[in-house]
């Protein structure tokens, strides 16, 4: 079983999930077994005003452990990125990144901004 551990910029308590990354996918939105697709099928909620399709940025992600086990972004995330809150080396998009690695602990950060947030004068 793979655990992802989700720390919350909010203040919202810490989350772990335990998951077979084979049983993807979870849940109907992102890649099957992305970050985005194991949240949203263990009742965690993130930001996707896309519908994770890769077209905004609200599902962005800061990945503290397991970076590394994850494939290359593409180059439509990797420009969509270049405008998220709080860019960091290790910033995904959830509805991209796909934890397939059974064996894996992944450690991500939701920040406490995100595009929806900022242009809507939340926070």
């Amino acid at each position: 079983m793979a655990k992802l551990r989700i720390i919350f910029e909010n203040g919202e308590p810490e989350r772990t999930i335990d998951f077979d990354p084979a049983a993807a996918p979870f849940q109907h939105d992102g890649k099957p077994g992305s970050i985005l697709d194991v949240l949203l099928g263990h009742g965690v909620h993130l930001e996707h005003a896309c519908g994770g399709n890769c077209a905004c940025t609200t599902c962005h992600v800061i990945v503290k452990q397991g970076y590394e086990k994850l494939e290359e972004a593409s180059e439509q995330e990797e420009d969509l990125l270049d405008r998220a809150p709080g860019l960091t080396p290790r910033s995904r998009l959830g509805c991209q990144a796909v934890l397939e690695d059974a064996d894996a602990e992944y450690v991500i950060v939701v920040p406490r901004f995100t595009i929806n947030q900022v242009s809507e004068g939340r926070g």
